[in-house]
């Protein structure tokens, strides 16, 4: 007994030690599928609700409010690089930067989409390898070679989270396994060296106390022990907890036998049992070979060397695109791979979202109250959607470089006033939405007020979601695309409505800076001058060429550097919203149309509405912004647009290009190339298909 519980003490030692390397790989990611917020057992959480009403909420046993039902939004996801990469200029030059990339949603972001997606998608794993140069790779875009465009996306389709590789949370050695005797039907007690934390009811697989032939494929045990097709045999296979935290009856001390199985000492929680399907099976003492262990599940643990093959070399500009509703949880990670091309920089990197009300500061990227991402570090951020609007983000580790070198992205959050359904009143539903409160009128909160909601301008001048002064009549219907009509905020008239709807991210490149921060030299901020001028991370004419752009890097492959057009595509009669932010470094940026009016609806994520629920909506025909600034411009080709019935179809018809482009004629060029910079084209179609935004098709 003595030398058993010496090797005992030895066995225990040795798995505390491979625990604890185990669990010190830092690269993560995390999409819960329930949430306190959003449990599983109230809502799906794959699909956006309805929208009826306000959440109902109730104290629960912990003390926090928990939605008890009528849950609204549902949980997204999604996953980004942190390192560097090329772009291609539309003069043919192509920029080191520093930039994020995607790690989730590739297929969606190949093709002009956010990658921001549902747990049902974003926790699935490749069914393959992942190569170098993904997506681009597996769509046959080979170094050396050029396809012409528009380049093909059609052979990659995935858009889960890069890396995700099954995990076995808990594995134990077994020091005994034993069938009792005299029992039917025979229970095994199973007595680990270590508690595998079980509970009654879950499964467990026990593996190496049979006996195989040999090495090749028939002789090798099947699932869940190999990947041999040899039938299991002894104790191996899955089998369901009996008892967890298994206890010898009283007056079975250490060393005494009970039904056959000698009682080893070992505490409850390293102790359970299992009903066996054979009788007979042997004691399994002190093997080298067995063990017990939780089935694999994928809980976030992931492959490092794919997370490297895809992350590495492969920004993009604009970075991935997120977007995601009102009402949803949010769960971004952030994962740092490094810059091949700069290794003696041991840079951080940060995601910050621009103005915008995040809940916490440690979630804000800020690095003096927030927490900065070591190269070899992953960490998800986390955000509760509050208000609708057009957002940005970007790296706040040294922003002026890190933003002039690439690192900065499209966000935008979609109003529940999508979600109204078919035939009700906006009106209605948005004074739902603020607890019954009118400006001017009515103060008093209703029963069931879902108070992160409300609109109270008594109380809170800051919020956009204002019940408007007047009740239109407006109500939920389709869009020209044949879709639910969609809206750029909770408007409750449908002042905001769109047919379709674009991000243009307005940015500026230094082509010196750039030169100069890959070739470790000292950076000349205040010298800093752009000479490229991007729509998209894209110059004329290179912002109407469809699909991704691709550039070769300096490790041998193809990346789709640059995935987003700015080809506005508009159905006639119809309307596109333009979510604009311009977040060049050193440059105010002006847009203008020909032809077509633009309508200003928002300005820095808020609804043009005053206090008192008046529209501040304006037509124009140019906008401005300057750095940090967003705004949401409805381009109306609709009557609406031209003041009179009938009109659109004679100032717009299909067919017909107009040109959205800056009129600060040294914007108008691609360093020292004329005829290029801040412009792309606007098609009035027949109809569009294939989708809302970029991607889809004008007939």
């Amino acid at each position: 007994m003595g030398g058993r519980a010496l090797r005992k003490i030895f066995v225990v030692s040795i798995l505390v030690g491979l625990t604890t390397w185990a669990r010190a790989q830092s690269f993560r990611v995390q999409c819960p599928t329930s949430t306190i917020t959003h449990p599983s057992s109230l809502n799906n959480n794959n699909v956006e609700p309805a929208y009826t009403g306000p959440t109902t909420l109730a104290l629960n046993g912990s003390g926090f409010y928990a939605p008890t039902a009528n849950v609204n939004g549902a949980i997204k996801c999604q996953q980004v690089s942190g390192g560097d990469g090329y772009s291609t200029m539309a003069n043919g030059t192509q920029t080191f930067m520093f930039s994020f990339g995607p790690l989730s949603g590739l297929g969606d972001i190949a093709n002009g989409h956010p990658g921001t997606e549902s747990p049902d998608v974003f926790n699935v794993q490749y069914p393959g390898i992942l190569l170098p140069g993904d997506p681009a790779t597996t769509d046959g875009i080979v170094a050396g070679t050029w396809p012409g465009f528009p380049l093909s996306t059609g052979s990659f389709s995935y858009n889960g989270a890069v890396g995700l590789v099954p995990d076995i949370a808990n594995l134990v050695s077994i020091y005994d396994i034993a069938e009792e005797t005299g029992t039917t039907p025979h229970t095994v007690i199973v007595q680990g060296n270590a508690p595998l934390g079980v509970n009654t009811g879950d499964t467990v697989n026990i593996c190496g106390t049979g006996t195989y032939a040999g090495t090749t494929l028939a002789t090798t045990p099947g699932a869940p022990c190999g990947t041999g097709t040899a039938p299991l045999n002894g104790f191996d296979g899955k089998w369901t907890v009996g008892t967890a935290n298994y206890a010898f009856p009283a007056g079975y001390p250490v060393g005494t036998v009970y039904n056959g199985v000698t009682n080893y000492g070992f505490s409850a929680p390293n102790n359970f049992t299992f009903t066996a399907t054979a009788t007979g099976l042997a004691d399994t003492l002190e093997s080298q070979t067995a063990t017990a262990a939780t089935p694999p599940v994928l809980d976030g643990h992931v492959d490092p060397r794919q997370i490297m093959d895809v992350g590495v070399m492969n920004g993009n500009i604009p970075a991935p695109l997120v977007a995601f509703d009102e009402d949803d949880e949010m769960f971004l990670t952030l994962t740092n791979v490094g810059m091949i091309m700069r290794p003696d920089l041991f840079e951080q990197h940060t995601i910050h979202f621009h103005g915008y009300p995040n809940a916490s500061s440690v979630y804000d990227g800020v690095p003096d109250a927030s927490v900065a991402i070591n190269i070899g570090g992953s960490f998800t951020y986390y955000y509760l959607a509050p208000d609708a609007g057009t957002y940005f983000w970007h790296c706040h580790i040294t922003p002026p470089e890190h933003l002039q070198m690439g690192m900065v992205g499209q966000l935008y959050v979609r109003p529940r006033q999508n979600r109204v359904a078919a035939g009700a009143s906006l009106y209605t539903a948005l004074l739902t939405q603020n607890g019954g409160i009118v400006p001017n009128g009515n103060q008093t909160l209703s029963a069931g007020a879902d108070l992160r909601t409300v609109c109270n301008t008594a109380t809170d001048i800051l919020c956009s979601a204002v019940t408007p002064a007047i009740n239109t009549g407006a109500m939920q219907g389709t869009d020209k695309l044949g879709n639910p009509q969609k809206y750029t905020y909770n408007d409750g008239d449908g002042s905001t409505a769109y047919d379709v709807e674009y991000p243009l991210q307005i940015h500026g490149f230094d082509p010196n800076f750039h030169f100069v921060g890959m070739t470790f030299n000292p950076e000349a901020f205040a010298e800093m001058k752009d000479k490229f001028f991007l729509l998209n991370g894209r110059s004329y004419p290179d912002t109407v060429t469809p699909g991704p752009m691709a550039t070769e890097s300096s490790d041998g492959r193809v990346h789709y550097s640059q995935p987003m057009p700015a080809i506005i595509n508009i159905p006639a009669g119809g309307r596109a919203l333009l979510r604009i932010a311009d977040l060049s470094v050193t440059e105010y940026a002006t847009l203008a149309t020909m032809g077509i009016p633009m309508k200003e609806v928002g300005f820095n994520a808020k609804l043009l509405r005053d206090q008192a629920g008046n529209n501040q909506e304006f037509y124009t025909n140019s906008i401005t912004l300057g750095g940090g600034e967003s705004l949401d411009v409805l381009l109306d080709a609709s009557d609406a647009g031209c003041g009179v019935a009938g009109c659109a179809a004679t100032l717009y018809p299909a067919g017909s290009t107009f040109y959205l482009f800056t009129p600060q004629l040294d914007h108008l060029s691609n360093d020292q190339e004329n005829f290029g910079g801040l412009m792309t084209e606007v098609h009035i179609c027949n109809s569009v298909t294939g989708g809302e935004t970029y991607g889809n098709t004008c007939n």
